[in-house]
Formats: C-alpha cells, sequence, structure tokens
C-alpha cells in the first residue's frame, strides 16, 4: 500500500531517467507536453512504476491519466493506498 504523497516519491525517482535534466516533476506537469515524454517512454514510465510497486494498472484507465497527479493517484488506488 502506498500513500498518494509516496507515490508521487517514486513517480519522481522513476521518471528522473526518462525527462531531459533540469525538469521538474510537479504534480500538475502534463506527462507529454510538460515532461516530454512519447506514448512509448510513458508505456516504459508506467511499467517501471508496476514492477516497482508490484501491481498491474488497468489499460483501460490510462488514457484518463493526463498529469503527474492523475498517474499518483492511480497508483495509489491500484496499491490499495488511502485512496482506493
Amino acid at each position: 500500500m502506498a500513500s498518494y504523497a509516496e507515490c508521487l516519491q517514486i513517480i519522481r525517482d522513476v521518471a528522473e531517467p526518462f525527462i531531459d535534466e533540469g525538469v521538474s516533476v510537479d504534480e500538475d506537469a502534463v506527462l507529454g507536453a510538460e515532461l516530454g515524454l512519447s506514448s512509448l517512454r510513458t508505456l516504459e514510465l508506467v511499467a517501471e512504476l508496476e514492477d516497482r510497486l508490484d501491481i498491474s494498472l488497468p489499460l483501460n484507465a490510462l488514457p484518463g491519466v493526463r498529469t503527474v497527479a492523475d498517474l499518483a493517484r492511480l497508483l495509489e488506488k491500484s496499491s490499495g493506498g488511502e485512496g482506493a
């Protein structure tokens, strides 16, 4: 079980190799536009997050994930955290 804050930190840690140096992984950052993630890089990021948390995210939920906060809420819910 991971809390929202823990999920945010995990996203920041895991996203670092996927984004350009100096780009800040803020909650309201848009995954594609602001972090510069292509769809393929986003899926690679999601796979890394799933491995880190030992979960499987529902693929039908991914189109609704636009920002880092959206992704953190999805991770929290999928890991059985507070928002589950």
